[in-house]
C-alpha cells in the first residue's frame, strides 16, 4: 500500500522558504493562493518519491497508492473528528502547550527534541511584604531566594513554592512577598512536587509558561498570566519598560534592573536542557492557548494491552518498555495546528463563540438556526489522518472487498522514530474503529542519518536523491549497499562509500552469473533465474 502523509508542518516550512526566496510570505498570497501553491510543490515532489521508489525496485501496489490529503480521505477524517467530537472524545480548551514562536503553532511533545545548552542559574531575592522575617533559626531573613534559568518568566510568577515537611519555610507559608519589578505580591503555597534539595528549596511558580508549575496552579487555584505575545514578545501584561522586547532581550533588560535593585543574588554557571522544534530548530516556549484535544487514557489502556498480552510483538523487543512507559503516561492529544496546509478543523462559531461541530458548513449552519458562522482556522495536525491508514486506505467505512481481505494485516516494518506518532496511533485507531488490531508483528529498521547523525528530511535538505546514487554506482549497488551496514533496529550514518562497497558486490555477482552462463545451462523465467547442476542464483536487476 504505496503512499504519503502530507507532512503538515515540514511542507509548509518548505514552501514558506521558498517564497521567502522570492520575497514573499504566505500572507501575501492569502490563504487559497498558498494552499494552492503547497499542492504544486507537492505534486513535484510526490512524484519524485514515486519515481525514487520505482527506480529502485519496491514492489508494492502501486494500483492502490493513496496521499493523505486526497478528497476521499479528507471524508473520512472529517467524519471520525465529528464522532470523536460526539463521543465525547474532542474537546477544545485552554491548555499549555509547546509552542515555536516563529512557526506561530504549537507542536507536538514527540517534535520537542531537547539540547544541552551552557547557561546560567540566576538566584533572585522575593523580598518579604511585611518587611524581613525570622528564619527557622530566628534569624531575621530580608525575604526568600529562587534559582531559574528563565528570570524573564518572573513578570508572570503567581506564587512561590516550599515542600510542606521543609523545616526552613514551614512557618512562612501563607505569607506574602512582592514580585520584584512588578507591582504585585504572591504568596508562599506548599506542594510536594518541590525538590527541597535543589537550590535554595523554594520555586516560582509560573503557571502559564511551564508545564510542571501549570500542574501546580491548577491545584492550588492560582493565576495564569501569559506575559509573552505569540511571536515572544513581552505582551501588555508585563511592565510597561518590558513590553514589546523579544523573550531573549527581556531576559537581558530583567537582569540589568534586578542587579540595579540589588534583587539578583548571583549568578551560577549550570548546563541545562533546552527544548527546540525539531522542524525549525526554534526554542519551545510553553504557552497557554486554546487547542483542540483527543482525549487518551481510554485509547491508551487497550494499546498497552495489546503488547503485554503480545497480540503486538516488537522486534527487537526493547521497545516494548519504550511504547509502554509512553502509554502509561499519556497525556491529551493536541490536535491542532496553526498552518494553512492541512485538514482544516470541522468546526464553526458564530458571533457569541459558541462551537458548531459538523462534516460541511450547510450542516453547521443548520444546526446553529441559519446563523452566519466563521470556520476555524486551524488545521488538525498530520498524524490524525495518519492513525486510521491501516483501514482508510481499503475503503474504509465501507465494507469493500479490499478492506475484507487485508485487515488485519500481519506485519508492519517501520522506523522507530514514528513509535508514537504512528504505530501505537494506529493500534489505538484500530481497536476503536475495527474492533481489532491492524498488525500483530512491527519489525523496526534503522534510521539513516547525516554524517552528523541527523535524521534526513526535506525541511533539512540534508538528504542524497537517490536517482543520482542510482545513476553513478546502480539500484542493486544501492540496495545492497544500504543493507549491508543496517543492523536490527539500530541507527547507521550514511556514506557514500557503503554505496560503492554495494556495486563491487553487485558486479561480483554480475560476473559470477556472466560466468556460469558462459559454462552452459538453462535460464528460467520464475523466481530462480539460473538452474544448472542443483545450483541456483536469484535474479538480479543490474542496472546499467
Amino acid at each position: 500500500m504505496p503512499g504519503t502523509d502530507h507532512a503538515g508542518i515540514a511542507t509548509q516550512i518548505v514552501v514558506e522558504r521558498k517564497l521567502q526566496a522570492a520575497g514573499q510570505t504566505r500572507h501575501d498570497l492569502g490563504r487559497k493562493n498558498f494552499v494552492a501553491k503547497v499542492w504544486e510543490w507537492k505534486e513535484e515532489s510526490g512524484s519524485t518519491i514515486t519515481r525514487q521508489m520505482r527506480r529502485m525496485g519496491d514492489s508494492v501496489a502501486w494500483k492502490h497508492e493513496y496521499f493523505t490529503m486526497d478528497p476521499k480521505m479528507s471524508k473520512v477524517v472529517t467524519s471520525t473528528f465529528v464522532q470523536l467530537y460526539e463521543q465525547g472524545l474532542i474537546y477544545r480548551g485552554k491548555r499549555l502547550v509547546n509552542w515555536d514562536p516563529v512557526l506561530k503553532s504549537a507542536v507536538s511533545d514527540l517534535e520537542v527534541e531537547s539540547e544541552e545548552e551552557d547557561g546560567f542559574m540566576w538566584h533572585i531575592l522575593y523580598p518579604f511584604s511585611d518587611g524581613p522575617q525570622p528564619d527557622h533559626e530566628g534569624n531575621l531573613i530580608a525575604g526568600m531566594h529562587i534559582a531559574t534559568t528563565r528570570p524573564e518568566t518572573m513578570l508572570a510568577d503567581g506564587a512561590l513554592a516550599v515542600h510542606p515537611e521543609d523545616e526552613r519555610y514551614k512557618h512562612l507559608i501563607g505569607k506574602l512577598v512582592d514580585l520584584p519589578l512588578c507591582d504585585r505580591k504572591i504568596p508562599i503555597i506548599e506542594d510536594d512536587f518541590v525538590d527541597r534539595a535543589f537550590g535554595s528549596g523554594c520555586v516560582k511558580i509560573t503557571g502559564a509558561h511551564d508545564f510542571n508549575d501549570y500542574a501546580c496552579a491548577l491545584r492550588h487555584n492560582l493565576p495564569m498570566i501569559t506575559i509573552f505575545t505569540l511571536d515572544a514578545k513581552i505582551n501588555e501584561n508585563g511592565p510597561k519598560q518590558y513590553q514589546g522586547l523579544d523573550r531573549f532581550e527581556a531576559r537581558k533588560a530583567v537582569l540589568r534592573d534586578l542587579e540595579e535593585q540589588k534583587f539578583l543574588q548571583k549568578a551560577v554557571p549550570h548546563k541545562s536542557m533546552v527544548p527546540m522544534c525539531e522542524r525549525t530548530g526554534q526554542i519551545i516556549e510553553p504557552m497557554l492557548t486554546d487547542q483542540w484535544f483527543v482525549k487518551m487514557d481510554g485509547l491508551a489502556a487497550r494499546g498497552l494491552n495489546a503488547v503485554e498480552t503480545g497480540d503486538v510483538k516488537f522486534f527487537p523487543d526493547h521497545w516494548s518498555a519504550t511504547y509502554n512507559h509512553w502509554l502509561k503516561n499519556i497525556q491529551d492529544w493536541c490536535i491542532s495546528r496553526q498552518l494553512w496546509w492541512g485538514h482544516q478543523i470541522p468546526a464553526w462559531y458564530d458571533d457569541e463563540g459558541k462551537i458548531y461541530v459538523a462534516r460541511d458548513e450547510a450542516e453547521a449552519i443548520s444546526k446553529a438556526g441559519g446563523k452566519t458562522l466563521k470556520r476555524d482556522p486551524d488545521v488538525l495536525d498530520t498524524w490524525f489522518s495518519s492513525w486510521l491508514w491501516p483501514f482508510a486506505t481499503m475503503g474504509w467505512p465501507e465494507e469493500t472487498a479490499t478492506l475484507k481481505k487485508f485487515y488485519p494485516t500481519t506485519d508492519l516494518v517501520t522506523g522507530p522514530d514514528i513509535l508514537f506518532f504512528w504505530v501505537a496511533r494506529m493500534i489505538m485507531a484500530g481497536y476503536e474503529w475495527m474492533g481489532e488490531l491492524p498488525f500483530h508483528n512491527v519489525y523496526f529498521t534503522g534510521i539513516i542519518r547525516d554524517k552528523q547523525g541527523r535524521k534526513m528530511s526535506k525541511s533539512l535538505g540534508n538528504s542524497p536523491d537517490p536517482l543520482d546514487l542510482i545513476a553513478k554506482y546502480g539500484a542493486d549497488a544501492l540496495r545492497f549497499g544500504i543493507m549491508r551496514s543496517a543492523p536490527l533496529g539500530l541507527d547507521l550514518k550514511f556514506d557514500e562509500s557503503s554505496i560503492e562497497e554495494g556495486r563491487n558486490f553487485a558486479n561480483k555477482l554480475w560476473n559470477a552469473c556472466r560466468y556460469r552462463l558462459m559454462q552452459g545451462g538453462e535460464i528460467s523465467t520464475g523466481d530462480e533465474a539460473l538452474t544448472a547442476d542443483g545450483v541456483s542464483v536469484f535474479a538480479l536487476d543490474i542496472a546499467a
